[in-house]
């Protein structure tokens, strides 16, 4: 980039900076974004397709989730990151929807690329998108429909919507009691629910069927002593956030010992010190401990003969959590430990999973904090079961905190769509195209889910709007059967949150990259001196063993 003075170029961007400009460089944005929504496509929907995502060290990823694809996608484009900024905002804020998200952006550029090429000013287009994403929440709302945590069999369907698709359906049935088993028992008294409550521990082995809510908690730890019991009933549990051994002298202190008698008598104290410390522990009636730090070998030896279940180097989280379970307090000091710090549980037992031994803290009373134990075939179909429970989990938490459902299977996009072109028309001036544009891009919900189906995009989309315009609100289409059905009836139902974030997240990137017009990138390089600025007299190449990829 330069200007001419007397005849001197000046330069003002660093050499080897790329400047594009004006249509060039939204069309640039437009067609990586685009690009970027296609990618994702496939997914939607119940018959969507899974990706297969291998990264630079080989580890595979099989998905089905919109979020995790465009996470594990090296994506370098920057408004291409802006669509997966679009799908992890979906995900944090609701779970589920992910790839509806990241579509809808992309549909939406579309329609404004054919509006810019029609010379519609892209901040004409921008207004546009954002009064008609204004009136389709408006619209969406009054499709809702409200729910409790006490309608379970609604709470089942959301969770069996959120599943859908994500390799989960087999065990759709198993799955969503678990789900909504685990959110129900740890929503708090004012509505809200938060997932930290619920700890999923996987282990490969067993049929994905026998995946269990356990109303406690399971420690991914063994009993620090052979001696101790392994099974414990009407547990007493201490939880411990210091180590169980003696402390060193803070201060710098010499111990000089003369005489082996001296040594003896030393060592007999430290024994009678640890002792004293655990016959503390054992006099508050503790019959469980479980220790965020470690425990000392002498230690363990007198609570195995104390008849004690210990376990040592539980994670902050896990001890938080067994905390909200079993009713105990943290205890920093053991000196000042107490019966009332206990906490309770009707057993606390350590099994054998798929060969490892795992400690389970069960029969908890109203346990605030819950596990689930998820089994599966290989490593590979677990993880995927998980982001299919985690969007399920996530999606029947977000349904209670809200109490706001519309049904799902492409029917509220039909009727938001519909509403808008009647809202379209009362418009005057050019954000009536951009409003007629929006409301046909959100139309590549039910048609991306009718092609993943293999069914006719075309025909399914004018015999859903042929139902809306009769006033059917909740038609939408049965990918199984390629009919158009009542979906409210069928059981598919989603959060209102998820639809609404969704299409307010694409509009709002959507306007974003279309009001760039300028983009300037500086020079892809190291920064800094190279290797033998660095090193005098450094030989070209840098010393032997050292990698030149610095």
């Amino acid at each position: 980039m330069a200007g001419q003075m007397a005849g001197q170029p000046i330069f003002i961007l660093r050499e080897g900076s790329q400047r594009t400009r004006g249509r060039e460089a939204q069309s640039n944005n437009i067609m990586a974004a685009k690009a970027v929504a296609e990618a994702v496509r496939t997914t939607l929907g119940p018959k969507g397709m899974d990706k297969m995502l291998v990264d630079s060290l080989g580890d595979v990823v099989i998905t089905n989730d919109g979020a995790t694809i465009l996470k594990e996608m090296d994506i370098e484009h920057p408004a291409a990151k802006m669509i997966v900024e679009v799908s992890k905002t979906q995900d944090d804020e609701v779970g589920d929807g992910t790839t509806t998200a990241a579509v809808i952006a992309g549909e939406l550029l579309k329609k404004a690329e054919e509006l810019v090429e029609q010379d519609v000013h892209p901040t004409i287009i921008a207004s546009g998108y954002r009064m008609a994403s204004e009136k389709a929440g408006e619209i969406i709302q009054t499709l809702a429909k409200s729910v409790t945590k006490e309608n379970r069999d609604v709470l089942i369907n959301i969770s069996g919507t959120a599943m859908t698709g994500k390799g989960a359906e087999a065990t759709k049935e198993v799955l969503a009691n678990i789900t909504v088993d685990a959110i129900t028992s740890i929503v708090d008294e004012d509505g809200k629910v938060d997932m930290d409550n619920i700890k999923v521990e996987k282990k490969v082995g067993a049929r994905i069927e026998e995946s269990e809510l356990i109303e406690g908690m399971i420690i991914d730890k063994e009993r620090v002593h052979t001696n101790m019991p392994k099974k414990i009933e009407n547990a007493k549990i201490a939880l411990i956030n210091t180590a169980i051994e003696l402390k060193d002298t803070e201060v710098d202190a010499e111990i000089s010992i003369t005489s082996p008698e001296q040594l003896q008598s030393f060592l007999d104290q430290e024994e009678k010190m640890i002792k004293d410390l655990v016959d503390k522990v054992v006099n508050s009636g503790a019959n469980v401990v479980f220790c965020q730090k470690g425990i000392d070998d002498m230690a363990q030896h007198y609570l195995a003969k104390a008849g004690v279940f210990a376990i040592r180097r539980v994670k902050k989280s896990d001890m938080q959590k067994l905390a909200r379970a079993t009713g105990a307090k943290l205890i920093t000091n053991v000196d000042e430990i107490s019966d009332a710090d206990m906490g309770k549980a009707d057993l606390v037992e350590e099994k054998k999973i798929g060969g490892d031994p795992m400690t389970f803290v069960t029969g908890c009373d109203n346990p605030k904090a819950v596990s689930i134990l998820l089994r599966g075939g290989t490593e590979h179909v677990i993880d995927n079961i998980e982001r299919g429970l985690n969007d399920s989990l996530r999606v029947v938490g977000v349904a209670i905190e809200d109490e706001k459902l519309v049904a799902g299977g492409g029917s509220p996009e039909v009727e938001v769509a519909l509403r808008l072109q009647e809202y379209a028309a009362t418009l005057s001036g050019r954000e009536q195209l951009a409003v007629k544009a929006f409301a046909e891009a959100l139309e590549v919900v039910p048609r991306t889910l009718a092609e993943n189906a293999g069914l006719d995009p075309i025909d399914m989309l004018m015999e859903l709007r042929a139902h809306h315009e009769k006033g059917v609100k909740t038609a939408g289409l049965n990918v199984y059967e390629g009919k158009v059905i009542d979906m409210w009836e069928a059981g598919v139902v989603e959060p209102l949150r998820v639809k609404t974030q969704a299409i307010n997240a694409a509009a709002e990137s959507a306007v974003m990259i279309l009001r760039i017009d300028d983009i300037i990138a500086s020079r892809q390089g190291p920064e800094g001196p190279t290797p033998e600025q660095m090193v005098p007299n450094m030989p070209p190449g840098g010393l032997p063993g050292m990698g030149m990829d610095m």
